[in-house]
């Protein structure tokens, strides 16, 4: 049988370099962080890493994690109900939700794990989820598992969300799914309007928090944050490999009696390792040194808007953003994938996205800023954008 369907897949790749879409994944042979070196020797500027604070690669996190690798173990070789909980994982549990303002937290292997196990214990047939259309990709499986009904509304559109809701009306329990920061366009979720409908329709809502905890708001909390909704969202998912650290692992974080239920019956939770230690005590730190200063966040809002006010004046046709990330659209798929070969040859680590990760005609290449960065760092980038944009006509 495989021989068929060998040839099959032979054909399918073949058909997938001709049209210039084939993905190369670019080997790094040095540690994360504003410079990057490949395995081709060159040295490059790595502006596509979710790395908003710079802390992949940080004294404190790895001195951190080093310590729970010799007081712990380096992996824990089970699932957390049989023996695989640890003081430092029920440590790292309390801080996030201290730095939330949330009830309690349950850890997992990854924030896919985390959307992928949170609808499934808690919704059933006669309940409804009320999902934005450009939702992340584990949030969309995770609904996929679950019985309720579905609902989605266009993204950001509260009158379409508005809408949607009274449609649920009749179903028994009514939960709105967003992302706090909507990872390829970069602009953040309405979450003031979304919990005056909430309240207004009797629904709870959860947020994943992936890419705006550590980015949005004056401190870093997120959406919930930034329009002062600490502590009043129901659920609230995120990860520790963007922002905080960069490493692996995710988490649900909310009310007492959700995570409870969670830790009964997430299969994602009931059937996966937990995470290593050392990834937990560096998170440990990770959440202290966040409460300790606000100098990365200010210093990344302070990157992103020159990075972006500066790409526009070049010409460039940026998504306005109210995170880390500036969005360059191309609309052609081809068109990205050609720029962001010839950027990489200027030095500058990029990756262009187009359908399905994006829709069809919509493509881009997404810019991701870190406190990292410094201005010359910034200021090669939007140089090299610049002459590439000229060379393939691009900007006029």
């Amino acid at each position: 049988m495989y021989t068929n369907y060998q040839e099959f897949l032979k054909k399918e790749l073949t058909s997938i370099e001709e049209a210039g879409l084939f993905k190369n994944e670019r080997i790094i042979v040095s540690p994360q962080g504003a410079e990057i070196t490949i395995n081709t020797g060159q040295k490059v500027l790595n502006f596509c890493a979710n790395n908003y604070l710079g802390l992949s690669n940080n004294a404190k996190l790895k001195e951190a994690a080093r310590k729970a690798l010799d007081s712990h173990g380096y992996g824990m070789s089970s699932v957390r109900f049989i023996c695989g909980t640890t003081d430092i994982h029920k440590e790292l549990e309390a801080k996030i939700a201290g730095f939330f303002g949330t009830e309690d937290t349950i850890l997992y292997a990854a924030a896919f794990d985390a959307n992928g196990g949170v609808f499934e214990p808690l919704l059933g047939e006669e309940d409804a989820i009320i999902s934005d259309s450009l939702n992340h990709a584990s949030i969309i499986d995770g609904v996929r598992l679950c019985k309720a009904q579905r609902y989605r509304y266009a993204n950001a559109d509260m009158a379409d969300l508005e809408e949607q809701l009274k449609k649920a009306q009749n179903n028994r329990f009514r939960l709105i799914v967003t992302d706090g920061v909507f990872s390829m366009d970069g602009n953040v979720a309405p979450l003031d309007k979304i919990h005056e409908l909430a309240t207004k329709y009797n629904a709870m809502i959860m947020v994943d928090e992936s890419h705006s905890a550590g980015v949005v708001g004056h401190t870093g909390r997120g959406v919930t944050e930034l329009f002062d909704l600490k502590g009043k969202i129901e659920i609230i998912t995120g990860t520790l490999g963007k922002a905080f650290g960069g490493a692996i692992g995710g988490f649900t974080t909310g009310k007492k009696e959700i995570i409870d239920l969670l830790r009964q019956r997430s299969r994602p939770y009931l059937f996966s390792n937990s995470i290593p230690p050392m990834v937990a005590g560096a998170g440990i730190k990770m959440v202290e040194m966040m409460s300790e200063t606000n100098e990365l966040q200010d210093k990344l809002h302070e990157n992103t808007a020159y990075f972006s006010k500066k790409m526009i004046e070049a010409g460039f046709d940026c998504k306005p953003t109210q995170s880390a990330i500036v969005a360059v659209m191309l609309y052609d798929a081809k068109l990205s994938q050609q720029m962001a070969a010839r950027l990489l040859e200027e030095g500058i680590y990029v990756i262009g996205f187009y359908y399905p990760v994006v829709p069809k005609d919509l493509a881009r290449i997404r810019v991701q800023v870190s406190a990292a960065h410094e201005r010359a760092h910034l200021d090669k980038a939007i140089a090299a954008f610049t002459k590439v944009g000229k060379e393939l006509g691009v900007l006029k």
